[in-house]
């Protein structure tokens, strides 16, 4: 079985800069995925940001992020179901495989409710998503920052929810999931999900943390953390996962650093994990290698049908 690995870059990890001011910096470092911040296309549009990416040999990733379907932030559901529409057509527009969706949270309704919204904006985005062939990827979050932003604070929550929707509500391989390995990293849940998880998954984010997650949602760049980042990317890739991992380090680390620094060091980080899960031009060696981190397992069992400020996600 040939194993990639993917990485790409965030724009949100340098929210000062400009489009026109990144890409040069991420095609001089080997970048040629860019996950895209909504906050910044709007300033640009759609059409001149395919043109720059275009230039500078670089694809969207996916483009982040829209929902709130439950109307925690203000906007009423039918408002939001509207965005996440804009979202999918400037997704299609850039040729981006992707849009991450954020579920909103609870607020003053019911667990039930909230998950009744929540499906009913998917089915009514799932046939333009279809059509523009982009995917729509949930969010969950850890349950410690997922207060204003998710009611999904579980893995296996998000994959029976996406399992129901894409098989049962027959919204096609459309829907899937945004893992990000800064909530679930060291999940115990995680080992005996991943093999479920691997189809459903249409988008990995990677950064660091020290510590169980805070509510400061300061996110490290890989290495100056205390996740088993590369291990579980390496488990991710001997399962079978063939997308992109979005490198999205953000906070004052980032900004004490400067951009400049911590893409240096995201390139150095991507080209070794590269390096260590033997993938050259495409190709797998042989013999790849086991990752040392062992994803435990505990039991979970599959489900029975088998504004745009930077997201506190």
């Amino acid at each position: 079985m040939t194993r990639m690995f993917h990485a790409a870059a965030s724009q949100l990890t340098a929210p000062r800069w400009e489009l026109s001011e990144e890409l040069p910096h991420l095609a001089a470092r080997g970048f040629t995925a860019l996950a895209v911040w909504r906050h910044k296309l709007s300033d640009l549009g759609p059409a001149e940001s395919r043109r720059l990416l275009r230039r500078f040999g670089v694809r969207a990733s996916s483009v982040q992020w829209a929902g709130g379907f439950t109307g925690g932030d203000g906007r009423t559901f039918d408002e939001s179901v509207a965005d996440a529409a804009e979202a999918i057509d400037w997704a299609a527009a850039l040729g981006s495989p992707v849009v991450v969706l954020h579920s909103g949270c609870r607020g003053g309704h019911t667990r039930s409710h909230a998950h009744r919204l929540l499906v009913e904006a998917v089915e009514q985005l799932a046939p333009q998503a279809m059509r523009a062939g982009v995917r729509l990827a949930i969010k969950p979050l850890h349950r410690t920052t997922a207060v204003r932003c998710s009611f999904l604070t579980r893995l296996v929550d998000a994959l029976e929810l996406v399992d129901d929707l894409v098989e049962r509500r027959q919204a096609n391989a459309c829907v899937g999931l945004a893992i990000d390995l800064w909530h679930f990293g060291d999940d115990p849940d995680l080992g005996s999900l991943l093999p479920l998880l691997i189809d459903r998954t249409a988008i990995v984010q990677v950064a660091d943390r020290l510590g169980p997650p805070t509510a400061d949602h300061e996110r490290l760049p890989a290495g100056r953390g205390t996740l088993p980042l590369e291990d579980v990317v390496a488990a991710f890739v001997d399962h079978g996962y063939r997308g992109d991992f979005e490198f999205d380090p953000v906070g004052e680390a980032v900004e004490a650093a400067g951009y400049e620094v911590i893409l240096d060091e995201l390139a150095t980080t991507a080209a070794e994990w590269s390096r260590s899960l033997h993938v050259h031009s495409g190709h797998a060696d042989t013999q790849p290698r086991l990752p040392a981190y062992r994803l435990r397992p505990t039991g979970a069992r599959r489900s029975q049908a088998s504004s745009q400020m930077v997201s506190p996600g």
